[in-house]
């Protein structure tokens, strides 16, 4: 049976210094391998990607210090299994060299039909949601998931 909805995830970081700085090395030579597993693990469907195959030259909130990240998944499971349990978890640690703490939600997840790929826009409009109502089942993080609402 094929699944009728999808997780649509969204995070944004505020760079220290900007992305072709030398203290963003680091980071950028993850992106590949990082990327690669996110590709192959399971439960992934879609990752957002620019000119360069990451998506370091998309821009959000019209703030050029801002990075985006955007992916979907199957489930919730799949994304956390990624996100707390794979080598996804080394760069993860390290994000304090290279991005500001965030005072704001920086990240959100919500259900899309299958299919569907989800703009900057949208994920804008969520991650705003988010941070005005808290979570809700149109746009929530892995501390309290909602299951798919039909209203979608």
């Amino acid at each position: 049976m094929q699944q009728k909805y999808h997780l649509a995830q969204f995070n944004i970081a505020r760079m220290r210094v900007p992305i072709d700085h030398p203290e963003m090395a680091d980071f950028v030579a993850e992106l590949e391998g990082i990327n690669k597993l996110a590709e192959d693990s399971p439960g992934f469907v879609w990752r957002l990607q620019g000119d360069e195959g990451d998506s370091t030259d998309i821009r959000a909130f019209n703030d050029p210090m801002l990075l985006v990240n955007m992916s979907v998944w199957e489930s919730v499971e799949s994304l956390k299994e990624y996100t707390y349990r794979s080598d996804h978890v080394r760069i993860f640690k390290m994000r304090k060299k290279w991005f500001d703490k965030p005072e704001d939600p920086s990240m959100v997840l919500w259900w899309v039909p299958a299919g569907h790929t989800p703009t900057i826009q949208e994920a804008e409009k969520r991650l705003k949601q988010l941070e005005a109502e808290g979570p809700s089942p149109r746009a929530f993080t892995f501390a309290k998931p909602f299951p798919v609402d039909s209203d979608v």
